[in-house]
């Protein structure tokens, strides 16, 4: 059964800079490398956010415009981990950020579909 663990979120006054971390294990059947994944937030009252996604292989990312130019996802597919570097972070960048194989906008925090970790919590104080 795949498992997916975030780490790394925090308290972080704005401006700051945090580090989180998705570990993948369990592939039995497939690899680690044969999915893309993506980071998503929720923050309270509000919808489920699609923040940023990378390809299996290539590493080609994608990213919403609320964390363009701030945030950057990358993978370590060696080591089956994923990571989400935010700079800059602002009061709104405060949220439960999951990392998932799901990649699609619609997505629910967490779906029914695809694997999900358990979220990490990201406070950003002023």
């Amino acid at each position: 059964q795949v498992q997916l663990v975030e780490s790394g979120g925090g308290l972080v006054q704005a401006g700051g800079s945090l580090r989180l971390s998705c570990a993948a294990s369990g592939f039995t059947f497939s690899r680690f490398d044969m999915y893309a994944m993506g980071w998503y937030r929720q923050a309270p009252g509000k919808e489920c956010e699609l923040v940023a996604t990378i390809t299996g292989i290539g590493g080609r990312t994608d990213y919403a415009d609320s964390v363009k130019g701030r945030f950057t996802i990358s993978r370590d597919n060696a080591k089956n981990t994923i990571a989400l570097q935010m700079n800059s972070l602002k009061l709104e960048d405060t949220a439960v950020y999951y990392c998932s194989s799901e990649t699609t906008v619609q997505a629910m925090c967490p779906d029914k579909f695809g694997f999900w970790g358990q979220g990490t919590q990201v406070t950003v104080s002023s």
